[in-house]
């Protein structure tokens, strides 16, 4: 490919260039799961449970396993027993977990949620699989399910998992200021109920896994759609009872994941296993039941909530109860219900804040973030509040929002309450009130009335809506970056930050070769693969930029400086008297004073029975690990305009603004 230059004085950051990523997605040449095919591989299939809630005995497998084609079926007690003692790990434990509920790689004798795995299948290829999982019925004995999270906390409810206290999960106490004083000082209190239905994330290519067993080393090879390998390699390194040195997992080309694809699943540990009992790759991908069976989906909400304010429609307080559903178990722990509640006061000026979370288990799949985590439900109460507030008071939407926003001179605005990286809210930057007057006037926002009266006079019906929101970016606890310039020359990026579209071959590419010198065809980004970084945390949470991007930044920094330290004492000149250009490292001034990468890099690299540079490590190599303090916030506006059919319901977006700073 021919080399891309940026634009002033070489700058890549921020340059419009074209991106590295997609000649080989335009071309047909993107590596997906399914396209990775190894020798002898086989296929498998999972027996799920038909009921949302059911016990059952020894597992009949004899007409499965007769089936011609059919290598092994395995039920829990055929798998190591490591995986009849742990259940999955949660991603994000937090104390306030009363019953940090997981499930096992195969349910043992209790299925909690239709779609929950109890036995699995190895076959020559798909086909045979599922004709021998159908094979498989296990007996089942029904149990009473609850469904609804606000009746799983009734005091008589079926319990989700038999022998457990109750089904609730944790409860979360969200309290800033005197919220209870506030109201009863307030000349005007309104209430609103609020229910927010599930949701989920239904991506083109499921989920899947490819896993391969080394006898000779007693190691895994794994391949998963995930958007954190690391991620998937802990939880394994935990379930197996294994060591660092016997697990690699790499994520290859991710076909949409929208957060779904964050989780460690039931599936991943038992595929991993069955390689080994075998003794020849498997593979599994989900189909597209199994997605709407098995895979993670938003969440049920509650949410009884209350505003106070006084004459001129100033916020004095809000404060309610939110009852959300987790479930059958908590992959994500309460992550979501966190982000929700603390998501609640946006923009606004909000002196009292009082919430009381509980977390209901149901007889469902799990919940785990999809698009937002959280953060769009929170900010649907606050809107729907001002709403309100505007109708009962007779005053503009936008009016009494312009009333209660934090200014620009309050920032740093502490908003007293505490976010779920367990740091208080501190929001650092944004002119709220200039976002939505930005909004306003590009939505002709004051010619509205004018546009509605015309078309009411036509018999059509048109409204207007308006939502700001903050959200909390950058989230921890930290990404890594690993920079190596090879005796080759060329500049190699190694990151535990797992692309799904957002461009960090290109943009990690643009970060490095400012520091380095050095085009950006001239840098390769690798992503997603244990081997290449000890650790990450993956994609998710729009923290890519601040926290991988930062980590290539500094990386880049480090080795820039090393490549002058070796090349000044190839040259006999002062390393501040160097720069980086084009892949070399000349005297200012003096270009032609020069030193190549390459040959810096087998400087660096070492003779055998040779002395190295003092005062540096050999080789032009850095890794770096950019640890936020806390998370960043970017804010927005949105306007819609809509045309509704009063007789069918029917909406018609006419316009749609968004004014939105990224902080």
């Amino acid at each position: 490919m021919a080399q891309t230059y940026a634009t002033d004085n070489n700058k890549w950051f921020g340059a419009a260039v074209k991106r590295k990523e997609d000649p080989a997605f335009l071309t047909g040449r993107g590596r997906y799961l399914d396209d990775i095919v190894l020798p002898g591989m086989l296929h498998a299939a999972f027996v799920r449970s038909p009921f949302a809630h059911a016990k059952f005995g020894p597992i009949d497998t004899s007409a499965a396993r007769a089936l011609p084609g059919v290598h092994a079926v395995f039920v829990a007690a055929d798998l190591p027993e490591t995986l009849q003692q742990r259940t999955i790990p949660t991603m994000m434990p937090n104390p306030i977990i009363e019953q940090p509920l997981m499930p096992y790689a195969l349910a043992l004798n209790e299925a909690c949620y239709v779609g929950e795995p109890v036995a699995v299948v190895i076959a020559d290829n798909r086909y045979i699989a599922e004709d021998a999982a159908a094979l498989i019925t296990p007996e089942y004995e029904p149990l009473p399910v609850v469904a609804d999270c606000r009746a799983a906390i009734e005091p008589n409810a079926p319990l989700v998992h038999l022998g457990t206290p109750s089904n609730i999960a944790a409860r979360i106490p969200i309290n800033h200021g005197d919220a209870d004083a506030a109201f009863a000082r307030a000349p005007h209190v309104y209430k609103e109920n609020f229910f927010l239905h599930r949701g989920g994330g239904f991506f083109i290519e499921c989920r899947g896994i490819v896993a391969a067993h080394e006898p000779n080393t007693d190691s895994y090879t794994v391949y998963v759609t995930s958007q954190g390998p690391h991620r998937v390699k802990n939880a394994l390194i935990d379930m197996l009872d294994i060591a660092d040195n016997q697990i690699r997992v790499v994520t290859p080309d991710v076909g949409g994941w929208f957060g779904p694809k964050g989780g460690i699943y039931s599936e991943y540990p038992a595929i991993t296993a069955c390689a080994k009992l075998v003794g020849r790759p498997v593979k599994w991908i989900e189909d597209r039941r199994e997605n709407f069976l098995a895979t993670n989906m938003e969440r049920d909400q509650y949410w009884n909530v209350e505003i106070a304010v006084d004459r001129n429609a100033k916020i004095l307080g809000v404060r309610g109860r939110l009852v959300h559903e987790a479930g059958a178990y908590l992959p994500a722990g309460v992550v979501l219900p966190y982000i929700a509640s603390t998501t609640v006061p946006g923009p606004y000026v909000l002196p009292a804040f009082k919430m009381d979370v509980i977390v209901a288990m149901t007889n469902k799949v799990s919940c785990s973030p999809v698009r937002g985590a959280g953060r769009p439900q929170g900010i649907f109460v606050m809107e729907r509040l001002m709403d309100r507030v505007a109708r009962e008071l007779k005053l503009d939407p936008a009016e009494v929002r312009r009333r209660n926003f934090i200014k620009p001179e309050q920032m740093p605005y502490k908003v007293g309450i505490i976010f779920r990286d367990g740091r208080p809210v501190v929001y650092d930057s944004g002119d709220y009130p200039a976002c939505q007057e930005g909004a306003l006037r590009e939505s002709d926002y004051e010619g509205f009335r004018k546009r509605q009266a015309e078309a009411r006079r036509a018999g059509r019906y048109l409204g207007i809506g308006i939502s700001n929101c903050v959200e909390g970016t950058g989230l921890g606890p930290y990404e890594g970056a690993t920079i190596r310039v090879s005796r080759t020359g060329k500049v190699t990026v190694y990151t535990g930050a797992t692309p799904q579209g957002q461009s960090h071959k290109t943009t990690f590419a643009q970060v490095a070769a400012d520091q380095l010198g050095v085009g950006i065809d001239d840098v390769t980004i690798v992503t997603a693969d244990t081997a290449d970084i000890a650790l990450g945390m993956g994609t998710f949470a729009a923290r890519s930029a601040v926290n991988a991007g930062s980590s290539v930044h500094l990386a880049a920094i480090a080795v820039a400086e090393k490549i002058k330290l070796f090349a000044a004492s190839m040259m006999e000149v002062a390393a501040e008297d160097l720069e980086l250009k084009d892949s070399f490292a000349q005297v200012k001034g003096v270009p032609q004073m020069r030193k190549s990468f390459r040959e810096i890099a087998l400087r660096a690299e070492g003779v055998p029975g040779s002395s190295t540079l003092g005062g540096t490590t050999p080789g032009l190599e850095n890794t770096t690990y950019f640890t936020p303090d806390q998370s960043t916030y970017s804010n927005g506006t949105h306007i819609a305009e809509v045309e509704v059919d009063i007789e069918t319901g029917q909406v018609k977006i006419l316009r749609y603004v968004v004014f939105h700073d990224c902080g």
